[in-house]
């Protein structure tokens, strides 16, 4: 049986996609599924994934990606979207899903609840979207480790233009902004990357272990 650390040391970061290759609606739900179970900040969730399987679309915001072919090359383009509006209404929202999901009485969550508000109220816009963002790269990381167990081939991408991004996708219409991208697929067959042998520093170098 092969273990999870066999599954990360066949993924890699993808550079070439068979574009005749296409992932079947069971592995894009396992991803949908995966995304809303990464952990996030106060479980707060200020993060949204649009997936794009429309070809046109991807050929469009290749260029907005550095030309990267792996954009309209790829099954499908997963595009990590942070919330603009992290206010009391959001975090009220929260709450309200939390009492209705485990019947947790407004008297015990009021205080947590109230916490909350007041920290994101003292935060400016520049704080939240920080805070924002470091939630969207959790979510990255954990779909980058459930592709390899699926054998879904993945390539993380901070090279893109935002703005252009988000312009093009309506986005600010949706209260969002584009922080990242992740084209998946399967790989090419003459991709020579894949037979890369990885790059890492010794365990040795890297792990502090204080017994």
């Amino acid at each position: 049986m092969i273990n999870s650390v066999e599954h990360l040391q066949w993924r890699y970061a993808t550079k070439k996609f068979d574009a005749t290759k296409k992932l079947p609606e069971e592995k894009i739900s396992i991803l949908k599924e995966a995304f809303n179970l990464t952990a996030t900040s106060y479980g707060l969730q200020p993060i949204k994934l649009l997936i794009i399987k429309d070809q046109k679309t991807k050929e469009d915001l290749m260029p907005l990606t550095m030309h990267q072919m792996q954009v309209q090359d790829a099954s499908h383009l997963l595009v990590f979207c942070v919330v603009t509006a992290i206010d009391k209404e959001y975090v009220t929202n929260y709450f309200e899903l939390v009492e209705n999901k485990r019947g947790t009485s407004k008297t015990i969550l009021a205080p947590f609840r109230d916490i909350l508000i007041d920290e994101f109220k003292q935060k400016d816009e520049q704080e939240i979207f920080a805070w924002a963002k470091n939630q969207a790269y959790l979510a990255m990381g954990n779909l980058l480790t459930v592709c390899a167990l699926e054998k879904i081939d993945s390539c993380p991408i901070e090279g893109f233009e935002p703005q252009k991004y988000d312009e093009y996708l309506k986005l600010n219409e949706k209260g969002l902004k584009s922080v990242l991208v992740m084209p998946v697929g399967y790989r090419a067959t003459d991709d020579f990357f894949a037979e890369f042998k990885k790059v890492r520093k010794d365990i040795s170098e890297t792990i502090i272990e204080i017994e």
